[in-house]
Order: C-alpha cells, then sequence, then structure tokens
C-alpha cells in the first residue's frame, strides 16, 4: 500500500500551521487536496468577495502545481458558500476561467453557515499524471 506523502506548495498559507493539517496528500496517484480559502499571506481573511474567490483559486492551483498537477487534473469539486444564492454570480464566471470546457470535473456545492471568517472554500481530488 501507498504511503500518505504530504504535498506543501512553495508559499503555504498560515493556516496549515495553525490548523495543523497538510495542503494536499498524494496517495499513489491521487492527490486530496484540503478545503482552499482566499487567505492573504499574512493569515486574514480578503475582504472583497470576489477578490476572495480568486485567491482561492490561486491558492488551489498553487497546491496543485507543487503536486505536478494542473485544473486539467482535477475529477471532484466540493465548494462550500455562505451565501450561495447571493454568491454564484461571482462564483460561476471565475470558475469558468479555471474550468473552461469539456469535460467538467465534478462538482458538489454546498451551502453552510461558518467558514471561519470566509465565504467561499474549494476542495478537490485530482489525478497526478505520469511523471516521465
Amino acid at each position: 500500500m501507498s504511503a500518505r506523502i504530504p504535498v506543501y506548495p512553495a508559499n503555504p498559507n498560515p493556516l496549515n500551521e495553525e490548523h495543523a493539517y497538510s495542503p494536499a496528500v498524494r496517495h499513489g496517484d491521487l492527490l486530496f487536496v484540503a478545503g482552499q480559502v482566499g487567505v492573504r499571506p499574512d493569515g486574514t481573511p480578503e475582504p472583497d468577495f470576489e477578490a476572495q474567490v480568486r485567491l482561492a483559486f490561486e491558492n488551489l492551483k498553487a497546491v496543485l502545481e507543487a503536486a505536478g498537477s494542473t485544473f486539467d487534473d482535477i475529477l471532484d469539486v466540493t465548494s462550500y458558500h455562505t451565501d450561495p444564492e447571493r454568491q454564484f454570480g461571482t462564483i460561476l464566471p471565475i470558475k469558468a476561467e479555471y474550468f473552461p470546457e469539456k469535460p467538467y470535473p465534478t462538482w458538489s456545492a454546498f451551502g453552510v453557515t461558518w467558514l471561519a471568517g470566509y465565504d467561499f472554500e474549494i476542495k478537490v481530488v485530482a489525478r497526478i499524471p505520469a511523471q516521465g
């Protein structure tokens, strides 16, 4: 059985140490990415909602790249939203920038009441392409 291998981007966000979790774990050719939020380098939430969503996607991109993956390798997406009805008009165009064409990954979105000061979180399962 393969070991769990933690994956850290070049500039991991401060929440990883503060809350004791890996940004991602590789197991075989799969990558399980923890929920990414729009956290600024100082550990605080980006206050502007659109900028927060963009930053969450960029944080996700950094974790994927650290594992040798891209958005094209994402198989499954789960997102969490504090006010989905109001927020989707902002989120969907940003999502389309990162997933511009088929085949799209699966996607489950959930409305939640609390995200520790954030309004959007995205977590994924991706494959890690064969190296060589």
